[in-house]
């Protein structure tokens, strides 16, 4: 197939394009700066440039294509306080896609995200009402699974919290970061809340396997462990670099972590039992413990 990418560049998506090139696919990689088409170009896929803004590019990539991946977020607009107004691209980018496809079964994935289900674990079963701030991409994911009945093979890649593995910039490395310079390896509370994981190698050929035969309307988790403990994650933390394991407030968690705390604090457990059925995908990735072991949160240092 030849599959067009948004977010080719991304941490997700520069390990879906070598993923997708690997099975015999073509891949046209959207790209807004020279840095981001060097890096498409350089993985063999062919580069568009653009952004999730420019609806008539948008719109002519997936008229010619057999398929589209569409990973981009503006993640810079919505860290920086405006999470309304990336929605909103977001949505329109969908919309433009939905239109472009219609009637011609090619498959649309889309990223989003775990459901938070207090006191449950999430499956791809759950849907979501829409929430302000992040919880508003499940409106986006809605509005793709709709487009099911409109003869696009459309489908949800919901994404573990932390996607992780070597040159993580997310949460996982956030968390490692803040605790390094506290000198403390920190869980809020007793750390019995979890975290979903995926390794980034996982999450990309869930991805291609989705694209190749996942149903219309689908919902797919990408999750490799079901649920890590906080206290965990700090305990490995704290060895990986020899710091101190502490239980710490959430007020605390607020100065140590800044917009991270919340999440810290959540609990985030999620089931991938329906996908693999589904599909055969079977994680073999690293899980994100032995990541913090091996040192890919070290950012080269030796500690």
């Amino acid at each position: 197939m030849r599959v067009f990418v948004t977010g080719a560049s991304g941490w997700i998506g520069s390990a879906v394009v070598p993923e997708l090139l690997s099975q015999g696919h073509e891949v046209v990689g959207l790209a807004r700066s020279d840095a981001a088409a060097e890096k498409v170009a350089a993985t063999g896929a062919e580069v568009l440039r653009g952004d999730i803004q420019d609806i008539d590019v948008l719109r002519a990539a997936a008229e010619r294509a057999d398929g589209v991946v569409h990973l981009a977020f503006r993640h810079d607009v919505a860290f920086a306080g405006d999470f309304e107004t990336a929605l909103a691209s977001n949505q329109a980018a969908i919309e433009t896609f939905g239109e472009a496809l219609a009637g011609s079964h090619r498959p649309f994935a889309i990223a989003s995200g775990i459901p938070v289900e207090p006191g449950q674990v999430a499956t791809e079963r759950d849907r979501p009402e829409p929430t302000p701030g992040p919880g508003g991409r499940f409106l986006n994911e809605r509005t793709t699974l709709a487009l099911a009945d409109h003869g696009v093979r459309s489908m949800a890649v919901r994404f573990a919290p932390t996607v992780h593995g070597q040159g993580d910039n997310g949460f996982t490395a956030m968390i490692v970061a803040a605790d390094r310079a506290a000198g403390q390896g920190a869980y809020v509370g007793e750390g019995t809340n979890r975290w979903a994981a995926v390794h980034r190698s996982d999450a990309a050929r869930l991805v291609r396997l989705a694209i190749e035969r996942a149903p219309a309307g689908s919902v797919l988790h990408a999750v490799g462990e079901e649920g890590i403990a906080l206290r965990d994650l700090a305990d490995a933390i704290s060895r990986r670099y020899r710091l101190q394991l502490t239980a710490i407030s959430p007020e605390e968690a607020a100065v140590r972590f800044g917009f991270l705390a919340p999440f810290v604090a959540l609990d985030m457990p999620a089931s991938s039992a329906m996908t693999r059925d589904l599909l055969g995908w079977q994680p073999t990735g690293p899980t994100l413990i032995e990541d913090i072991e091996t040192g890919a949160y070290s950012n080269g240092s030796v500690g």
